[in-house]
């Protein structure tokens, strides 16, 4: 007897050995569409792809709260292919817990994730592929040439430029949805919030090597676009956040530190120099709005500090030594008994 669909849904994802070469991890949200035409596309470049991917691998469809017919598609993707899994989520939770979801669920050696719109071709994973066996762990696509309006192009050029230059990771597109990432990545990395758009600063900042490879970039034929105004504010913390995360996650106080120390050095000098004035005969300096803001500084500054010093308790109260390293690889001699 068949297994029925609901079996084949775990309600709470867990990390899974790799078992398989590939794993295809698809997030959804309303793309009843085109669906039908990624799946078939993906079982091509399968079957006319190289071992071990053409016959070791699956594809893990993430339905994110879609309200359109999505998740009835999925239901005969799998009743049609073995190879097809699919977890659904109650309602629309983001991107980035799609891919979460996705990750914890696949059971590859690799894992590709691709968007369902169908504006990059799943023929080019083997390029990104080829990344990862010559030593890369993650790889991502470089839409050089976009498709797209140019009210999404020129936000995504300055927001990529600005990532680039304040976290040294030298991607062209961070955004794209299209990358190949080796097992060990996805296992160390547990995303949350909208962190997908960061995934390679986050690697990059664990010890992953990171890189793109150029591919082409379609029209969109299919759905509609996710993009829209409030991406621009949420992107603009998400970066905040992470540029936090990478930088000073370990030694928030170096931080928060740094800060107080400039203020109480403003703070200060403020009030030696109103001393001085003091003493020199010129005048009150009660009634000056210099001197609030020298007391301000101050006070600000003890604030500061504070600040710093109560978040190295709290990281120290959690600290894990595994989370400040990444291991590569052990060389050991085998122990032999007697």
């Amino acid at each position: 007897m068949s297994s029925t669909f609901t079996e084949h849904v775990a309600p709470t994802p867990t990390r899974h050995a790799a078992e398989l070469a590939i794993s295809v991890v698809i997030p959804i949200h309303n793309e009843a569409e085109s669906l039908p035409v990624i799946h078939q596309r993906l079982t091509e470049v399968f079957e006319a792809g190289p071992e071990p991917y053409r016959s070791s691998y699956e594809i893990i469809l993430v339905d994110d709260g879609s309200t359109d017919e999505s998740m009835q598609v999925c239901r005969e993707l799998h009743t049609a292919d073995p190879r097809v899994r699919v977890v659904a989520f109650r309602r629309n939770f983001g991107k980035t817990a799609a891919l979460h979801a996705g990750f914890r669920l696949s059971r590859g050696r690799c894992i590709i994730t691709i968007d369902a719109d169908m504006q990059e071709d799943p023929a080019d994973m083997f390029a990104l592929l080829a990344k990862i066996d010559a030593g890369d762990d993650l790889v991502s696509a470089w839409r050089k040439q976009r498709n797209d309006p140019f009210s999404k192009t020129l936000p995504s050029r300055l927001f990529n430029f600005v990532v680039r230059r304040m976290t040294g990771v030298a991607l062209h597109d961070f955004n794209c949805g299209f990358k190949a990432y080796r097992r060990e990545v996805v296992d160390e990395l547990d995303l949350y919030g909208e962190q997908h758009r960061f995934v390679p600063v986050l690697a990059h900042q664990r010890g992953f090597r990171v890189s793109e490879v150029a591919v082409e970039h379609k029209p969109r034929k299919y759905g509609r676009s996710k993009f829209g105004a409030r991406r621009f504010g949420r992107g603009f913390l998400d970066f905040l956040q992470v540029l936090f995360l990478v930088t000073y996650m370990r030694w928030p106080l170096r931080l928060f530190g740094s800060i107080g120390t400039a203020m109480l050095a403003a703070g200060l000098l403020i009030c030696l120099y109103l001393t001085g004035l003091w003493f020199l005969g010129a005048g009150p300096i009660g009634d000056r709005p210099l001197l609030i803001l020298g007391v301000l500084l101050l006070l600000s500054g003890l604030q500061f500090f504070s600040v710093g010093l109560v978040s190295e308790m709290v990281r120290n109260s959690n600290y894990q030594a595994a989370n400040d390293y990444s291991i590569r690889q052990i060389l050991q001699q085998e122990e032999t008994r007697d």
